[in-house]
């Protein structure tokens, strides 16, 4: 399988039945937390487990860290033994939010312990089922392992005091991934405060899609990402976005476009306004 980030529907109807292949149904939806188990319970890719965004790819309890804090590696790691991941485990994650809630998060987290062998499906739930695939509302049986010891990559992440002075002295460059409104801080819907972090640009992470819901051609995105970069290299952009999530997005597409390297923010703009001394800016 390519080492790209990408699978399409076809390649995983082709290796959807072995037994080292783990598909995560990560389906979300913001405005009724319920919403995304209630779908895969509902209907799912045949062997599909469910990753809960809040509960097993993030921890609610921590506090100025964002909406969706990164969880303890930890406890990350017990989630992955939980549903029987090993390091031979080819994770295949999807969602239908062409990637954006929760797969790409998944996808990011993976990386973050070390594991390439994990691909988003592009084009989501949509695309298999136009490819002819099945669904099933049968819930798989599980078989654990143990779980192992794993830190984060501390040099794919940036925390905001990396992020403060690499602002200050311009050697990072910040993405915002909403939607214009929101970074413009005419409207916000989710947090307390309105607006972006002073310097950040905005790249909403639904421009990476077609109309089909498929992310763009891989040069037509590298050609439109290395004009919005403007001669900065992959590891000198840092993505953000509310909290933490739909940035995966971008870093995905980064990726998907053949730069690799950037970074995230983890905390993103829900854990930036958590210090009200932090500036914050409006407009374009």
């Amino acid at each position: 399988m390519s080492t790209k980030p990408l699978i399409t529907a076809t390649e995983l109807t082709t290796i959807a039945d072995h037994e080292n292949v783990l598909i995560v149904d990560c389906r979300h939806q913001l405005a009724d937390l319920a919403a995304g188990k209630r779908a895969w319970q509902e209907g799912h890719i045949p062997g599909a487990i469910h990753a809960d965004l809040d509960n097993d790819l993030a921890d609610l309890e921590k506090r100025g860290e964002g909406r969706h804090p990164l969880p303890n590696v930890a406890a990350f790691m017990q989630w992955l033994a939980s549903v029987g991941w090993t390091p031979a485990t080819h994770v295949v994650a999807y969602d239908d939010a062409g990637g954006a809630l929760a797969a790409a998060r998944l996808w990011w987290m993976l990386r973050l312990i070390g594991h390439d062998n994990v691909h988003v499906l592009d084009g989501g739930l949509a695309a298999w089922i136009r490819n002819g695939g099945a669904l099933e509302a049968i819930k798989p049986i599980m078989i654990g392992s143990e779980p192992l010891d794993r830190a984060w990559s501390a040099d794919q992440l940036v925390d905001v005091e990396r992020l403060q002075a690499g602002l200050a002295d311009q050697s990072l460059l910040v993405i915002d991934a909403r939607a214009e409104p929101r970074f413009r801080g005419e409207v916000e819907p989710l947090d307390k405060v309105a607006g972006h972090v002073p310097g950040a640009r905005n790249r909403p992470f639904g421009a990476n899609l077609g109309a089909d819901g498929t992310f763009k051609p891989a040069a037509q995105l590298r050609d439109v990402w290395l004009a919005l970069i403007d001669g900065r290299r992959p590891d000198e952009v840092v993505h953000m976005c509310g909290s933490g999530v739909t940035a995966c997005h971008n870093l995905l597409a980064m990726e998907h476009a053949g730069l690799a390297g950037s970074r995230l923010y983890a905390p993103s703009w829900s854990g930036w306004i958590s210090d009200p001394s932090r500036p914050v800016a409006q407009g374009k």
